[in-house]
């Protein structure tokens, strides 16, 4: 049996479950990519407590080979590496998404893919390091500093507050208007692990969290959450 064209290495989090949530979006519509409907998935452990122990551990030698930072999500396409989950899920849709349906064409819809790129870069240099901090600080640090705790929540709610005003204006269903995209993708799988901050995001941030819901019932949405199992 021949090697599957991709193969992710991943792990249940935020940001592994980006791009499975991706490759499954993929996958539902375009049913008849060999490459989409035959890719591999292997899960990886990120306990430091395995380093040394556990064959599938992030910081393993060989993993270190196609991953030189050690960190998960990362992909082989076609033999080609490539990591951090933005530019993963950019290098899929450039080679799998070919009718734009989760992007843009960056020529002839230039505007369009700008805002979509500052929407990804929003999520991935804001809400992603400053809502992980918090979940850091507030759940896995060994010494509690009430300062970095709350500053990382508040930081948090602050770019909620942002996403809440593009949101409203316009009445938007997703973040680039009624059209599903990787700028959602990106944002989605962090903010829907909203009510581990203590957020009531029902009451703080009533349309994000009408965004949440309408992104978690989608069928690839819910395929994506569960890779890897």
């Amino acid at each position: 049996m021949s090697k599957p064209a991709i193969t992710l290495y991943s792990y249940p989090t935020p940001n592994g479950v980006c791009v499975s949530i991706f490759l499954e979006a993929l996958k539902s519509v375009y049913p008849d990519n060999a490459d989409l409907n035959s890719y591999e998935v292997v899960k990886m452990s990120i306990r430091d407590a395995d380093i040394g122990q556990v064959h599938n551990q992030v910081k393993s030698p060989w993993f270190l080979e196609i991953n030189p930072n050690g960190r998960i999500p990362t992909i082989a396409v076609n033999g080609f590496n490539v990591f951090e989950t933005s530019a993963i899920i950019l290098y899929l849709a450039q080679v799998y998404d070919t009718k734009k349906l989760f992007s843009y064409d960056p020529v002839n819809e230039a505007k369009e893919y700008s805002e979509m790129l500052q929407w990804i870069f929003f999520a991935h240099g804001g809400i992603g390091p400053m809502q992980g901090q918090a979940n850091h600080f507030n759940f896995a640090a060994p010494e509690k500093i009430e300062y970095a705790q709350k500053r990382y929540v508040n930081e948090t709610r602050r770019l909620y507050s942002v996403l809440e005003t593009h949101l409203k204006a316009g009445d938007k269903e997703f973040i680039m208007g009624n059209k599903f995209t990787l700028a959602d993708i990106k944002t989605f799988p962090w903010v829907r692990r909203y009510s581990a901050l203590g957020i009531d995001l029902a009451t703080e941030f009533p349309i994000v969290k009408a965004w949440v819901d309408r992104i978690e019932a989608r069928p690839d949405v819910q395929r994506g959450l569960k890779i890897p199992a």
